[in-house]
């Protein structure tokens, strides 16, 4: 039987606005995502008092707004096409608890194998397919309108005005350099933005060290074959340096460290008037800072946070969460930091936890990392992290002193 005979055609093939099915679906986002824990601790001013742990949260963590829409709509896709089969591309967003619930709802992921494209194979005309938060590049996003299906884009607010941004760059001639992770969802839908005008060009750099080996280059301390080869695969088809960086604007991928985003816009405006002028510079160079607004004020916080005295820092999410790694990164520098991606990190019987070092690749297991006497515990959470997952850290690391936080619950 066909997928045309199984599922009535839906007139509507692109939806991005929703379909007014919050009412029915937030009893499901309650159960699967709330904390009364979390409540808690924010009617108490952010702070709990737990036998002799101190837990201090940041004033801003967890879901963001562009990660509650893109749950939501989620959960609204699935309410209203109930008989059709439902993918996502990737995932929604960077944590693995929220994606695997939308693998009990019946929704498939689509994954892109390393250094291959996704394959679309699988989907049909009478399918649903989620756009992720992160969006989609603009070729898999024609892929799938020549398929179709059904598509619903839940693409962050925040990621389509750096697609803004940077279409704006190539339009004018300007060379998009993009502060942010190359092979990151985020990034390479950016880029792709680029590609869409015949002589669009990018060059991807991940941090302040790469950007200052494109500096060296436009102030003359470097020569072509040399860059060609640092940025391969990090480069639109047939980058030519001497051509291609004479005019650059510089973005980023929005969950990046703002402050290296500054300094790197920064230097680059620095090589900028070093090989130009000043008088020159608005015909070589422009800047926007396109770091959300979310990301934004939960480095605000736990900044402020790890300001006040604190023992150690609990930071929770995807290790594969950009913006969960900064935070972490950000707390390292002041206190002990762990980075880990639930409660399930911290073993109850022997008390050791397994966490993410900053920077490093693959998970350690540390003794001792609780220290006996009173301590003070920072916590946050990256924009993809639901609530349930911070209370249930909380009450591990509770359990582990052996208190119990259900008593202090209304």
């Amino acid at each position: 039987m066909t997928v045309a005979v199984r599922f009535r055609r839906v007139e509507q093939t692109y939806f991005r606005r929703g379909f007014g099915l919050k009412g029915v679906i937030e009893g499901a986002l309650t159960a699967d995502y709330h904390s009364r824990i979390v409540d808690l601790i924010r009617g108490r001013g952010y702070a709990l008092v737990a036998g002799d742990l101190t837990f201090k949260l940041a004033g801003e963590f967890g879901f963001c707004y562009g990660v509650d829409r893109a749950v939501e709509y989620a959960y609204e896709t699935r309410s209203k096409f109930p008989a059709h089969r439902i993918f996502l591309v990737g995932e929604i967003i960077h944590n693995p608890h929220v994606n695997a619930k939308l693998g009990d709802m019946g929704v498939k992921c689509l994954h892109r194998p390393e250094g291959a494209e996704f394959d679309f194979g699988v989907v049909t005309p009478g399918d649903v397919v989620i756009l992720p938060a992160f969006g989609v590049t603009v070729q898999d996003l024609e892929r799938l309108r020549a398929i179709g299906c059904v598509l619903v884009d839940t693409t962050c607010g925040s990621v389509l005005n750096v697609w803004k941004r940077v279409d704006s760059y190539a339009r004018d001639g300007f060379t998009a350099l993009i502060h942010g992770k190359y092979n990151h969802e985020e990034t390479k839908a950016t880029a792709s933005q680029v590609t869409k005008y015949p002589a669009g060009r990018y060059l991807v750099v991940r941090d302040m060290d790469e950007a200052q080996a494109v500096c060296g280059y436009l102030e003359g301390r470097g020569d072509s074959v040399k860059l060609l080869t640092q940025f391969a695969g990090k480069l639109s088809p047939g980058f030519d340096p001497e051509r291609d960086l004479v005019r650059v604007g510089v973005a980023n991928q929005t969950t990046m460290l703002s402050s290296e985003s500054l300094a790197i816009a920064g230097e680059v405006r620095r090589s900028m008037v070093t090989r130009y002028g000043d008088a020159m510079l608005p015909e070589h160079f422009r800047t926007f800072d396109t770091i959300c607004s979310a990301t934004q004020d939960r480095q605000d916080a736990v900044l402020k946070l790890i300001a006040g005295p604190l023992d150690l820092m609990v930071v929770i999410g995807g290790y594969n969460s950009s913006n969960t790694a900064h935070l972490a990164a950000i707390c390292e520098e002041r206190v002990p930091t762990y980075h880990i991606e639930d409660a399930a990190c911290i073993d109850p019987e022997t008390g050791t936890i397994r966490f993410r070092p900053e920077g490093a690749k693959a998970e350690v297991r540390r003794d001792g990392w609780l220290p006996s006497g009173r301590l003070a515990i920072g916590v946050t959470a990256g924009a993809s992290t639901p609530n349930n997952k911070i209370g249930e850290t909380i009450e591990r690391i509770a359990a582990l002193r052996g208190t119990t936080l259900e008593a202090l619950l209304p």
